[in-house]
């Protein structure tokens, strides 16, 4: 008999940027939160995690858990379809899907160590590492702040780099042009809007980008505009590709990007999309319609999952999310040449959280649910 999920323990730690203030074309922000989910069965824990409200925590506690303790520790994607169901009327998009995908990853790599294999073998590699490019150059960073973080990334091999544009459109070539001179001719240079133009203003500056070459413009405009992105990727500069999808937190999501040609590389964020079951469904659902994957932020989580997925290109070597795992994460990983692996010699994901050295950081309250439990206990 499979063992079944005994508890599930939530936290929500809440850490400050690392210089003050920073944006990009339609948001600040002065801290990130990450929701941690431990997952335990017959004597192995599983960790997930998404960067969401600490909200996301309460939700799992009183929505998902009855859902997932008692069910089959083996079975992570009926965990999912439960999870699922349970959030039909709380409205699925946005936090709840944070919440599930949090836990989905937990499952998954709880489901890894029961078996004592990594979660990249239990999925099954198709490449041995995962190339990355180095993404960050905020609105809010000084001219030479932005070169030093791109050029500092291009000389430790990392041959992509990725920028914020949005904030000043009328600033924005400059800064693109300095961003060329940072990283010289050989690195792709991408940028991203965060969804702060409309179609008639993205393909304007796409063609004043292109002269710096520029082969990446993700979201452009608003990823619910599917369009307005289909509008650009017909009328893009040549060698220039239309990225969408970090915002698609069902598999319908996806599929209305497809559908439309909305995309010439589609994005999927296993902490939004539904954790390990829906990036997998994401990355089947692109190859299906013969589009290249990009993993969305959240690198220690990606790396196993990138080297198991066919048409992935690259990850998100995300500049805060590096900075929160490193620090979090036993295991986190780091690049070589530009490129990461998952460490083999580690059960699952390959993580283990840094309890004492994180606790400052712990927002709300924690808690355990055992099997059986009623929601009110």
């Amino acid at each position: 008999m499979n063992p079944t999920v005994e508890r599930l323990a939530v936290a929500a730690y809440t850490v400050p940027t690392a210089g003050g203030p920073e944006s990009d074309g339609t948001l600040e922000w002065e801290s990130t939160t990450m929701v941690v989910v431990e997952a335990a069965a017959g004597g192995a824990q599983g960790i997930g995690y998404s960067y969401a409200h600490a909200a996301a925590g309460a939700l799992i506690e009183d929505a998902l858990a009855p859902a997932v303790v008692g069910g089959d520790a083996l079975s992570p994607a009926a965990a999912s379809a439960r999870m699922r169901q349970r959030t039909r009327n709380l409205g699925q998009p946005g936090l709840a899907s944070c919440a599930v995908s949090a836990v989905d990853v937990a499952l998954w790599d709880l489901k890894a160590k029961l078996l004592g294999l990594p979660l990249v073998d239990l999925l099954g590699a198709v490449r041995e590492s995962v190339p990355v490019y180095g993404s960050g150059g905020f609105t809010s960073e000084s001219a030479g702040e932005l070169e030093a973080q791109l050029g500092g990334w291009a000389a430790e091999g990392i041959r992509r780099v990725k920028m914020k544009v949005g904030r000043r459109p009328e600033e924005d070539p400059e800064r693109v042009a300095a961003a060329r001179r940072a990283v010289g001719p050989e690195v792709e240079l991408m940028v991203d809007a965060n969804g702060a133009f409309s179609p008639a203003q993205a393909l304007a500056l796409a063609e004043r980008f292109a002269e710096h070459g520029v082969t990446w413009f993700e979201e452009p405009v608003s990823s619910d505009d599917a369009a307005g992105l289909a509008w650009l990727c017909r009328r893009a500069p040549p060698g220039m590709e239309i990225a969408a999808g970090e915002y698609a937190w069902r598999l319908d999501d996806f599929r209305q990007l497809l559908a439309a040609d909305a995309v010439d590389v589609l994005q999927a964020d296993a902490t939004r999309c539904g954790g390990v079951t829906g990036f997998l469904a994401a990355a089947a659902l692109g190859e299906a319609h013969h589009r290249p994957l990009s993993a969305h932020c959240a690198p220690a989580l990606h790396v196993a999952l990138g080297c198991a997925c066919a048409p992935l290109r690259h990850l998100e070597w995300f500049a805060d999310h590096v900075r929160i795992e490193r620090a979090f994460f036993d295991g986190a990983p780091e690049p070589i040449a530009g490129e990461v692996r998952p460490d083999r010699s580690r059960p699952g994901l390959g993580l283990e959280l840094r309890r004492e050295e994180v606790e400052r950081y712990r927002a709300g309250r924690r808690s355990s649910r055992r099997a059986g439990a009623r929601p009110e206990e």
